[in-house]
This record gives C-alpha cells, structure tokens and sequence, in this order.
C-alpha cells in the first residue's frame, strides 16, 4: 500500500455549499498535507484557483463579513436582456484581485477549471491561459449567471457534464486523491431506478405524503409547504372526473415565494446528481467527502462561516475514516 503526503484534490460545485471546500482545505493543512494539484468545478473552481494562489485566508475573511442576502445582493447585478438573471461583475473582480496571479499557469499549485461547452457538448479543462475568463466559464449557471463565448465556445458552469473533477486528477502525481462533492444525500433503496406509474390522478393523501417522504427537507420550505397545502386542500368535486388537472390548475397555483431560479436551480441540480453518480463511479477517488445537499442554500452565499465549519468537520471524519492522520495515510485502508 502507498502511504505519503502529497494530495491532489477536485472541488465540486454547488454554489454557496462550495464554502464547505475552505474548511476541507484547512483541515488538510493542519494535519501536515501538502496539495500538489487542484481540479474545480463551479464554487470549486474559484476555492481551487484562490487556495492555489496562496490567498484563500483573504477570501475567506470577505465573504465571512457578509452577513445577509441584501449584502450579497448589492455584489450582483440583474440582467434584464440576455440568457441570465444576474450580472457577478464585481464578485469576480474582487476575486481576480484576490488570486493577484493573472495567468493559470503560473499558480504556484497547479488548477485545472472545469467549464462544459454546450455546442459540442464536451467538458473544457482549463489548464493555461487568464485565469478570469476560466473561473466565468466553470461558474456560469444557465439561466443563473451569463455564459461565455471563448474561441468559438458556449461555455457553462462545468457541472453540467462534471460536478466533481476526479477524472482531471487521474494522471496527477500525487499519493492520494480526494474528492469533495456538495451534492450529498441519503438515497433509500432502489432511489435510482425509474418509476413507473400511470397518469390517472391519485388521491391526494397518497400523493403528498409520497412528497413529503421523498422531498424531505424542502417540504420545509416556506413556498413548497405552501404550495401542498393549496394542492392537498383543493376540493376534488372542483376538477374534472375524467382528466387531470391542467397546467393552468398546476402552476396558477404556485406561491410567490417559488422563483424562477428555484425551479432552475432545482433542475440542475438533479441532472448534475445523475452525472456525479457516473463520474464517481468512473475515477473512484481514494477519499470521498460528502456535503450535504441540503446544507445550505446555492445561492445562501451570507452564511460563510457556519459552512466552513461545517466542511471542516465533515473532512475530520472523512479523513479519520481513512486514516489520514500527521500526514500519512495508507491508500485503500
């Protein structure tokens, strides 16, 4: 078995839950871990690409004085024409001044951003060039946060055909590789398989109680409480015998509190689910650490703080487990 101290490690993206990253890298440090290289997707791409230019304690001590959504807010810009909700100009600005490297290659560490091209559907590794340019690619939400065009590219949040870079690691010399996803949960059994299931409608008892069990924490969200209570109180005498409800019943329905980027947000992510599943399964790392989904909001970028914490404690037992400890581990223990 090898043993040594040398990590190369991919950051998954996940918006705000991405915080979790700073208290991983800080728990490796303070066991004696040295990072020889660092692949990030998305909220992974800017922890990676600060961690390598040595200046992450700056960020972290920024976005830990955010305090509220308002404040984070006043940082983003709406964009009422284009194929986004909001500009993140200053974000990355203050970024870029952070990192003060202007070019990947010469990061002390060496990153690769992940971004996914959506013309020819393929991932785009950045592993030269601005470092800016990278970071807006591998970020870049659809429908959250404006694409970029680079050299004939449409280029999205690298979460789309990549949310957790292992496979950017799997020529890095190093003696164990980590992973760090943001996308985690408790499946019950047979979670993954289709289901079947006819389109008459159904008694409203057997249906809301299925989502409350298979939405679990979110049938704690304000708008989607809201949203089964309206849907579970409707009389059945006001609809149709014969046919189920039209998509006017559905969604004139909806609470307020349900964004459009809530519905996005949520698609994404479940996509991303099913491709992280394939990735893991492809480049298994030698240490998985998982943040829970649920966590933290994507867009909760206010709440730095009790996320890095949580990251931390999270990498502890994660790296306890494999016996991570003053730096030595024993790979596949």
């Amino acid at each position: 078995m090898a043993t040594g101290n040398k990590v190369a490690i991919a950051l998954g993206g996940g918006g705000a839950r991405g915080y979790a990253h700073i208290g991983v890298l800080a728990e490796l440090q303070e066991r004696g871990y040295t990072v020889t290289r660092i692949a990030g997707t998305s909220m992974g791409a800017i922890v990676g690409a600060l961690y390598s230019s040595g200046h992450l304690d700056t960020f972290t001590d920024w976005v830990s004085e955010l305090r509220t959504q308002r404040e984070v807010l006043r940082l983003m810009d709406p964009n009422l024409r284009g194929p986004s909700t909001v500009k993140i100009e200053r974000v990355l600005q203050r970024v870029a001044e952070i990192i003060a490297v202007p070019r990947i290659e010469d990061l002390p560490i060496p990153f690769t951003a992940v971004a996914a091209d959506l013309w020819t559907r393929r991932e785009v590794w950045f592993q030269e060039g601005p470092i800016n340019p990278a970071i807006r690619a591998s970020i870049a939400m659809p429908g959250v946060f404006p694409p970029v065009v680079l050299n004939g590219r449409l280029l999205v949040d690298g979460g789309v055909l990549n949310q957790v870079p292992v496979s950017v690691l799997a020529s890095a010399r190093a003696d164990i590789t980590i992973a760090v996803t943001l996308d985690g949960y408790e499946p019950h059994r047979g979670a993954a398989l289709p289901v079947s299931t006819s389109a008459d409608e159904q008694p409203d008892e057997e249906w809301t109680s299925r989502l409350r069990h298979t939405m679990g924490h979110l049938m704690e969200a304000e708008p989607l409480r809201t949203l089964s209570s309206l849907m579970a109180g409707r009389s059945r005498s006001q609809r149709s015998e014969t046919s189920a409800p039209s998509v006017e019943d559905l969604f004139g329905e909806l609470p307020p509190g349900l964004r459009t980027t809530d519905v996005m947000t949520m698609s994404l992510e479940t996509m991303q689910t099913i491709v992280q599943r394939y990735q893991l399964a492809s480049f298994p790392p030698d240490v998985l650490v998982t943040i829970p989904r649920d966590s933290l909001g994507t867009m909760d970028f206010h709440r730095a703080e009790e996320q890095i914490a949580l990251g931390r404690w999270l990498a502890a037992q994660a790296f306890d487990h494999a016996g991570m400890v003053s730096g030595d581990i024993e790979v596949g223990s």
